[in-house]
Formats: C-alpha cells, structure tokens, sequence
C-alpha cells in the first residue's frame, strides 16, 4: 500500500514539472529548432533532388556512349567485311593479270622462234622495214667477200702477238709481287668478238680476262645476286665477293648476332683485334671497314703491279707499253716506233664458286656495263660458256654455216651508222645476244650459207620486235634449255630472266635515239653495203613492202 501511494506522487510530481507553462522559452526554443530542421530537410530533399537529376544525366549519357561505341563496333565491322571483300578482289583480280602476263609472255617466248620463215617470206616485217631496199644474196655475198672475209688473218696474228705478249707481263707481274701478301695472278684467257672470230671494226681490239685470288691463309667467297638474298632491281646481275680466311665460320661469329653484356668481351673481335683485322682487310684490297673485295681497289694494284712488270721487261721489247683510257681501267696501247700501235684489254676478274662464270671489275668502254652500283658490287660475266656455246652448236651447223656471217654484218651496219648519226643504246653485245638466241631458237639446216639473206632478216626482225617491247633478254640466265655439255651453273639457269634492255624503260631519251638510229640503218642498209661492194646491176636488191 505505501508503495502504491509512493508512485502516485511520483506521477503528479513529473506531470507538473514538465507542464509547458513551467517553462515556456525552452518551448519557444524548440518550436524554432522545429522549424531550423524542417528548413535543412528541404534542402536536403532538394540537394537530393539535384543529385537524382545529376544521376539520371550521366546514365543517359553513359547510355548514348555505349550506343555510340556499338554503331562504331558496327561500322568497323562492316568496314572490315568490305575491305575483306575488297582485298579478296584484289587479290583476284592480281592473280588473273599475272596469268595473264604469264600467258602473254610464254606466248612471246613461243613465238619469237618461228620468226623468219623461207628465204621469200616477207610478211612478217615490221613497219621499220616498208619501203626498205634491202640487198639480196649476191650483193651481201659480194660484200662479206670483200670487206669482211679479208679480216680473218689479220685478227689471227693479232691475236696471237697479244696473248704471246700478254702471258710475258703477266710472269713478271707475278715475279714483283711478294707471294705471301699479293693476290696470286693465273694465267689470262682470251674472250669476246675477236676470239669468237666475229669482229669487223677497227681497230681491233683482243679482251682478255686474268683470274685472280688472294694469298694463304685467305680465300673468296662470292655471292650472286640469284643466290637467295633479295637484291634491288638496279643490281640484277650483279654480286659481291668477301675475303675471308679458309678456316672462318662463314657464318660469322656470334658477338655479330647477339647483343652482349657489359662485362663480356669476344676474344676474337676485341678492339686490337678489330682494327688489326681492318688493316689487313685494306692490304688485301676490301673496302673501307668492311670484307667486301673493292673493284676500285683491285683495279689500282693491277695497274701498278702491271706498271712494275713493264719496267722489268720493257728492255726486251722495241714498242712502247700505256695505259690508254682514263675510263677503262684495263685499257693497254703498244705503241711501236713505226707510229703503228695495237690496243688490248686487260681485266682482272674472280672465279664464281667451281665454274666458268666470273666477276669483272670493270668492263671496257661502250660494252655490256659500265656504271656499278657501288665499287663492292662485281658484275658476272658469261663470256666464257658464250664463247663455248658458238664453238659447240657450229659443229652441229652445216658447213660454212652463215651465222658468224650474219652477226658480222648487223656489226658492220650499226657501226657504220653509228659513225654517221652517233652512239645509240645498242651494243656489240646485244647483237651477238640476238644471234645466240636465233642459234637456239632454229633448226641447224636453217644456217645453209646461201640463206644469209634470210637469217639476216630474221636477226633483224628479231632486233625490231626486242626494241619495241624494250624486252631483250640475257641468252644464259634464266634459260632452262643451255645444254648440259657446256656445264653451266644451274643457279643461273632458274634465275629470273635478265633483260638487257632495262636501261631503255628508265631513260626514254636513249631508247628513242636508239630506236631512230635503227631505223635510219635499216634505210640505209642497201647504201652501206654498196659502198664496199663492186658494182652489181639494181636487179640484185628487192624492194621490201609489207
């Protein structure tokens, strides 16, 4: 009972002490704060409200990337699939006009060698030859009689003075060299028109070509352009040969392939060694800093080494012995007392690899090469297997065979002509190129001497049609059908043809004047050959029309 009395107390006592009257400016107090609350709770709401609206901005806008990103996915796609399909026509439309020029060309290669026919068959001459009097049999061989036929002498003793002459500098070349620094020089070899018996113009001139190689412990390496590295358009033809000791990895050692550290050094190519080795590589005629034999170079030793070998012989000879052109390194004059004087080159090349192709340093002037892309590149000559090959398909020719004659009269005629208008494009070189070409291409009967007249039609027909698609190219290389008694490197015969006649596709004016100075020869062929002929009536010549 008192414990209930006691909490009813405890009620009415609480009860007046909160009253709101008891304390009326603490109520005013909390009606402000009530308001205060209700203010922050608005701009609260709104600071939310503004936050959504924010929200809701970068959603939208993170929306319309992802659109944007999906249409640019599309059109990648798209563009991929037509580029593919653009790629794939191309490459179509690539394959077909390879096929196409594959075609074309095989169909040429047929072709060139049905060109000539009979003896009468006219039809096939191009434009160049409308109007042409062209000379028959018994004036050209009236005219091989008197002004060729008579050369053959001649260039025989010539032949044989120069190469007796020749062999004597060249021992006591080799006796002024010192045999264990000096490349070792063989014995010379005779190439070119006036060993393949085919020369007309004067003066004459005998090539030779003189084999060389370096001393022991050393040896070349030689690599062609056909050998596997690509080489650029301009060096088609060409090679490179590296001095190297006979022992040396020709691989090269590994410090020249891998990176190494700091604290490693190669023994073999420390910095003592680099430039004793560089010194050496200057003493056997490389280029600068490199392994690479230097056609310059070479072409100074031999001259000095030639001048050396002239002063320990020149006691026994009654004749003057220089050098005669600035330009052709090789270029050698005898002068006699007589005033008379014989004119010969000698060139020194490099073996390539076991065969009878060779790098030639430098090529006489007006011959088949003449600027090098650089002095480390050697040019191949083949002079030696086209010497080979005449002398092997005349056997198999009837007797008397009119295909030297035939060369011998094309030579002539553009000589002539280019002592009347000027040098052109056309070379000694490329006309012999035509007639091993012809060689190949007709039967043996074809070459009877009393179808000269023919056969010089069909070298001339050929001629025109080389010219005209700027296309002639090089017998050997690339030619699958040499034959097999000649052993001719096969590397050379799966490389890619070699056209002559680039030159005229890169310089427009030199192949125009050339193909004017054709033309201007074969107009004058009749008035060429009749200068040097006795006279023969005006019935003898036919008038040639398409």
């Amino acid at each position: 009972m008192p414990m209930g009395i006691f909490r009813v107390c405890l009620v009415v006592i609480t009860a007046i002490v909160n009253h709101p009257l008891l304390f009326p400016k603490e109520n005013g107090t909390v009606l402000e704060n009530s308001q205060e609350i209700i203010q922050k709770m608005k701009e609260r709401e709104e600071s939310l409200r503004l936050e959504q609206l924010r929200l809701e901005q970068e959603i939208a806008d993170q929306e319309a990337t992802q659109k944007a990103l999906e249409k640019a996915a599309e059109v990648v796609a798209e563009s991929k699939e037509e580029k593919f399909r653009w790629d794939m026509w191309t490459a179509l439309s690539m394959v077909i006009f390879l096929l196409i020029e594959l075609w074309r060309q095989d169909f040429q290669e047929g072709n060139w060698q049905d060109i000539g026919g009979e003896e009468d068959d006219m039809a096939v001459l191009g434009k160049a030859f409308e109007g042409v009097a062209f000379p028959d049999k018994a004036v050209l061989a009236s005219f091989y009689e008197k002004r060729i036929l008579g050369t053959t002498g001649e260039m025989a003793r010539m032949r044989e003075m120069v190469e007796g002459f020749a062999d004597d500098l060249l021992e006591a070349l080799r006796s002024v060299c010192n045999r264990d620094a000096d490349m070792e020089v063989e014995d010379c070899m005779g190439v070119g028109s006036m060993y393949e018996n085919w020369r007309v113009r004067k003066p004459f001139v005998c090539d030779l070509i003189v084999p060389f190689a370096p001393p022991e412990p050393y040896c070349f390496r030689s690599q062609a352009w056909c050998s596997g590295d690509s080489f650029p358009p301009d060096e088609q033809g060409y090679g490179t040969i590296k001095v190297c000791r006979a022992n040396e990895d020709v691989t090269g050692c590994i410090c020249d392939k891998t990176k190494l550290g700091e604290d490693m050094l190669c023994l073999l190519h420390s910095q003592a060694n680099t430039t004793r080795l560089s010194k050496e590589m200057e003493d056997l005629l490389c280029f600068k800093n490199t392994q690479y034999l230097d056609a310059d170079q070479v072409m100074k030793w031999f001259q000095i080494a030639v001048t050396k070998a002239w002063n320990r012989i020149s006691h026994k000879y009654e004749f003057d012995l220089s050098f005669s052109l600035l330009d052709s390194p090789g270029a050698l004059k005898i002068k006699f007392r007589s005033g008379k004087s014989i004119a010969f080159n000698l060139t020194p090349v490099v073996q390539y690899e076991n065969s009878d192709v060779y790098f030639i340093s430098h090529f006489p002037r007006g011959s088949l090469a003449t600027d090098l892309p650089s002095s480390i590149h050697w040019f191949l000559t083949f002079a030696v297997y086209e010497r080979r090959f005449i002398q092997l398909v005349s056997k198999m020719l009837p007797a008397n065979a009119c295909h030297v004659s035939c060369l011998q009269i094309l030579s002539f005629l553009h000589g002539k002509q280019c002592s009347l208008t000027g040098p052109s494009g056309l070379t000694n070189y490329h006309l012999k190129t035509v007639m091993l070409h012809l060689l190949q291409a007709r039967p043996s009967q074809d070459w009877a001497p009393e179808k000269l007249e023919a056969r010089l039609q069909d070298m001339l027909k050929f001629l025109e049609k080389c010219l005209h698609e700027k296309k002639l190219y090089h017998f050997f290389i690339g030619n699958g059908k040499v034959p097999a008694e000649l052993g001719f490197p096969i590397i050379f015969q799966r490389a890619e043809p070699l056209n002559l006649f680039r030159p005229f596709v890169l310089r427009r004016d030199v192949y125009r004047k050339t193909v004017d100075t054709f033309h201007e020869m074969l107009r004058n062929t009749s008035a060429l050959i009749n200068e040097y002929t006795v006279h023969i009536p005006l019935a003898h010549t036919n008038g040639i029309h398409k």
